[in-house]
């Protein structure tokens, strides 16, 4: 097994990668815990993250889990170290103390020098990559909803000011259409006096002309009768 780079996916930004999966093919076979001396120990007590409600209704959480799991699989060094003391444990119990004898039982059968500070060493490394990609994910993710946390405020101060725009056009419309029916209520009675005038010169007018005319008719007839 040999160190390869991470090759994880990223989870804030859409990246393509053609790399080759290496996968290996080969099982060590596990020694017999029935040949082995029990000894009852109690089991460290460690802070492991817990699965709770919150991470349920998180539909991102096991698409991150995969994301890490298999990054983490890309970091096994070479020979056996605290990879495969890891895997071992894992897969025979991790809270029990069997496991851990087991396994180093094994990892002595590959490893012959193997120790348990080799093994806590080898952790750091481990540790130490996994929070490398934490922190680069996590400064992009922040960074990214703060540019969309921006934007979002933009936009809202924007259409904030296009709706007080849009709120004073309309008032004013509202006063000016109040105005036009006021105009429309009141144009009758404001025009009604000049309208009286109007008709009544008008009626004088054809009562004047029809006098005259009929005036002058009476004297045409009397010319006519009398002459």
């Amino acid at each position: 097994m040999s160190k390869e780079g991470f090759n994880w996916k990223s989870l804030f930004i859409n990246e393509t990668e053609n790399d080759t999966k290496k996968e290996e093919s080969t099982k060590v076979t596990q020694p017999n815990l029935s040949n082995q001396t029990t000894h009852i120990n109690k089991f460290p007590e460690e802070k492991i993250a817990q699965v709770s409600q919150d991470n349920f209704a998180n539909p991102f959480v096991n698409e991150i889990l995969n994301v890490y799991e298999k990054g983490f699989e890309s970091l096994n060094l070479d020979n056996f170290d605290f990879f495969e003391m890891y895997k071992s444990v894992v897969a025979v119990g991790i809270t029990n103390p069997q496991s851990y004898q087991m396994a180093f039982m094994m990892g002595k059968s590959i490893k012959p020098d193997l120790t348990k500070e080799y093994l806590l060493e080898k952790s750091k490394f481990y540790i130490e990559e996994i929070n490398k990609v934490h922190t680069k994910y996590d400064t992009t993710g922040n960074a990214k909803k703060q540019d969309l946390s921006n934007l979002v405020q933009k936009e809202k101060e924007s259409l904030t000011v296009s709706i007080s725009d849009l709120e004073a056009k309309i008032l004013q419309m509202q006063q000016e259409l109040q105005e036009k029916k006021s105009l429309l209520a009141n144009i009758d009675s404001k025009n009604e006096q000049e309208l009286r005038e109007l008709q009544l010169k008008i009626e004088a007018n054809n009562f004047a002309k029809q006098k005259i005319v009929d005036s002058i008719n009476l004297v045409i007839s009397g010319i006519n009768q009398y002459l």
